[in-house]
């Protein structure tokens, strides 16, 4: 695959899930750190697939760990391909300890990390039901009841509407993470924070499950973690006129309703992560 074509496939969601589209992307970013060591020249190859999707910044600090070291280490891509792929095995055997028999597990979307815990309880013998929900427009979730389905774990789908319903009989909500601020906020598939008010309706324990790299270090400086605004036409392809369409992909979960956020570092309440962050990753803020 190609540079070009691996930036549409992630602009489009043909590659989707934030550490799918940092594999990716990082993979991508590789293969141009093989053709040149123009700095200005890779920069705009950074740019390009950063702003792909731009409430990604796994992709971004994957990217700048190669920057940063590819002149030193020219194995620096497989060190981020394997950072990525051992950072998900951890989360999974961390998460799952949260499962016990019994249980049922609600989830939002589709997250890699999630469906790993899942799979990974399964294997352990955990017996429990997941609930799920569709995620429209772009129906990520249907990619989350395949894959666990596919694993032999129960699956009960639900369009997003119904989500509250399917909440208030979990014991546990799962979901991902695209980006984690210095404030300990979570960004994550729009939806996630109606579902973390309810949680705290129903006393409902959730967590984020994310490797550290989604976190943004540009929002130390106070900017604001940007959120994607897809195209009106997954929405409506033809509204009628005066109809305006908003489609955020993401939105802010604030970290005071997250109970905590399993990562491959541990367990953590979200603003004593930003701190660990920082500790096992320097370069990451420099």
């Amino acid at each position: 695959m190609t540079f070009e074509e691996t930036v549409d496939k992630i602009r489009s969601l043909e590659i989707q899930g934030a550490q799918n589209i940092a594999l990716a992307g990082v993979t991508a970013f590789g293969e141009k750190l093989k053709e040149t060591s123009d700095e200005a020249e890779l920069q705009g190859y950074f740019d390009e697939l950063a702003t792909a999707r731009i409430t990604e910044p796994a992709l971004r600090n994957g990217m700048k760990f190669c920057m940063k070291n590819f002149k030193k280490n020219p194995n620096v891509v497989e060190e981020v391909v394997k950072y990525f792929k051992d950072s998900k095995a951890k989360i999974a055997e961390i998460g799952a300890e949260k499962i016990r028999d019994g249980m049922t597990v609600f989830t939002h979307c589709h997250a890699s990390t999630v469906t790993a815990i899942l799979i990974e309880a399964q294997m352990r013998g955990r017996k429990f039901t997941v609930r799920n929900t569709e995620t429209r427009p772009r129906w990520q979730g249907r990619k989350t009841a395949e894959e666990l389905a596919s694993a032999g774990i129960p699956v009960i789908h639900s369009i997003d509407s119904a989500g509250r319903l399917a909440l208030r009989e979990a014991d546990l909500f799962l979901f991902g993470a695209d980006a984690i601020t210095a404030e300990g906020n979570v960004i994550n598939k729009i939806g996630t924070a109606t579902f973390a008010y309810f949680s705290s309706l129903y006393q409902t324990p959730l967590y984020a499950c994310s490797n550290s790299w989604k976190f943004d270090p540009l929002t130390l400086d106070g900017a604001d973690e940007p959120i994607e605004e897809r195209t009106p036409d997954e929405v409506w392809e033809n509204p009628p006129e005066g109809v305006k369409i908003s489609n955020p992909a993401f939105e802010l979960t604030p970290a005071d309703t997250i109970s905590g956020v399993i990562t491959e570092l541990g367990v953590f309440k979200p603003e004593i992560l930003v701190l660990e962050i920082q500790k096992n990753y320097p370069w990451m803020v420099e």
